[in-house]
């Protein structure tokens, strides 16, 4: 089913996705799961009522209790799945995604993300083929709130800002429904109403359009610092002062210094195939170990938890925490980086700073190919660069990921569109531009 991916089910509303197909999933998830008792919320898509109602009438149908967390982000329902024990959860969201799709964010105990590899698939199967059977005894549904101990939560994480002029741009999502109690007056707030119209621009902070606001805002007001949500507020990506988008790979790098140096921790960090060198050798300073593995919830937060490392982050703006139960919060991370913005700021520097100071690598960004011959493309273009070069490492869990003396290169399939992406670093911009012309000869000469 064209719905099924490999971190989460998702797609465009009454095309990919339906009430009927809803109903199914709801139905033969307890069995997926073993468990009886789901904890569900949604984000504020139009299609998210019509959507609950159908996930939770087959959840009910196949005798599961369903707890209603209503309106919420995706973050809250992984901190509540485990802070409260449920057996699983499930988030209604497409998250990034524009208005007219919607879908499934599916976790199981302790909020352990439930991908295509570990349950998806035989539900995927359970869903096409088997035949409903509705329990003699239903499942209840009850409500619940968990906004206030969420937030107080939260709230121990909060020093003092009031030095900081933050800028912050809610994508009209879910950040929208907790980010003023935790900034309050000391912010400036655009597109801070949840609506599943998404009428300030689409929810994806990654497209550079949707960051025209964040950026002007930041410069126009003369603020230290922009934050830009995504709809569910699972992803945080920040703007410096000169309304210059970071990287978001590069924060992982920067909050080192409140685990390591301001908390005096040790322990490991993950990083996604796709991140920068730049942050392990910048976190040797603490004496860090930086772990890398592939991209997506569904194995990152696990190998979190596997390596019980501290903290984690990928290049897509996801940050994972060992004390947010190894699952990922836009929110904690923005709080932790306006933490350390501040303590820097009173000692002279700006984001800006902090940044340049982190990495020296000139980066492609990723550059997506839609091409029909995916394996041979990437087997050819790490022929190519492997002629001349030894590398000096070779990951090849998630794509490849070949690093050399001075650059490195990414290159895998998406799992979530249909497009092979590339990504390189290079220490300078000639060998950078190198690399990049002959990867587009390459792809081009497989795509006569």
């Amino acid at each position: 089913m064209k719905a099924f991916k490999a971190y989460d089910i998702r797609g465009e509303w009454e095309k990919d996705l339906n009430a009927e197909t809803a109903y199914r999933i709801g139905f033969f998830l307890p069995e997926v799961l073993r468990s009886g008792n789901f904890l569900v919320g949604r984000d504020c898509r139009l299609s998210s009522d019509e959507l609950f109602d159908a996930l939770a009438k087959g959840l009910t149908d196949a005798g599961a209790t369903v707890t209603d967390a209503g309106l919420t982000s995706t973050p809250l329902i992984y901190w509540a799945t485990a802070r409260f024990e449920y057996d699983a959860s499930v988030m209604i969201t497409a998250s990034h995604n524009p208005a007219n799709h919607n879908g499934l964010k599916v976790s199981g105990k302790n909020a352990l993300p439930i991908g295509y590899d570990n349950g998806l698939n035989r539900l995927e199967a359970l869903v096409e083929n088997d035949a409903i059977n509705p329990v003699k005894e239903k499942g209840l549904i009850k409500k619940v709130d968990y906004r206030t101990v969420y937030l107080d939560f939260l709230k121990t994480y909060i020093n003092d800002f009031s030095m900081l002029r933050i800028a912050v741009d809610c994508s009209n999502g879910m950040a929208s429904l907790y980010i003023k109690d935790l900034l309050g007056n000391s912010a400036f707030y655009i597109n801070d109403k949840a609506d599943g119209n998404f009428p300030g621009h689409n929810p994806n902070p990654l497209e550079p359009s949707n960051q025209e606001q964040i950026k002007s805002m930041v410069t126009n007001r003369q603020c230290d610092i922009g934050l830009i949500f995504d709809g569910d507020a699972d992803r945080v990506m920040f703007i410096d002062e000169n309304g210059k988008f970071i990287s978001p790979d590069l924060i992982i790098a920067l909050l080192g210094h409140y685990f390591f140096e301001q908390k005096g921790l040790k322990g490991k960090v993950l990083q996604d195939i796709r991140s920068s060198k730049a942050i392990g050798e910048y976190l040797a300073q603490f004496g860090a170990t930086v772990e890398t593995w592939r991209v997506g919830r569904a194995y990152g937060a696990g190998k979190l938890r596997e390596i019980d490392g501290l903290y984690g982050g990928e290049l897509a703006g996801h940050y994972y925490f060992r004390d947010f139960y190894y699952s990922d919060s836009a929110l904690l991370a923005a709080l932790l980086v306006l933490d350390l913005l501040a303590g820097f700021k009173n000692a002279g520097f700006t984001l800006s700073n902090l940044i340049k100071n982190i990495s020296g690598y000139h980066n492609s960004g990723e550059i997506n190919f839609k091409i029909e011959q995916k394996q041979q493309a990437m087997d050819a273009v790490c022929a190519h660069f492997t002629k001349t070069e030894k590398p000096t490492q070779t990951l090849d869990f998630d794509g490849y990921r070949l690093d050399f003396d001075d650059w490195w290169f990414n290159i895998r399939p998406s799992n979530t569109e249909p497009y092979l992406r590339f990504i390189a670093e290079a220490k300078s911009a000639e060998k950078l531009d190198q690399v990049v012309e002959q990867l587009h000869k390459i792809i081009d000469s497989l795509n006569q």
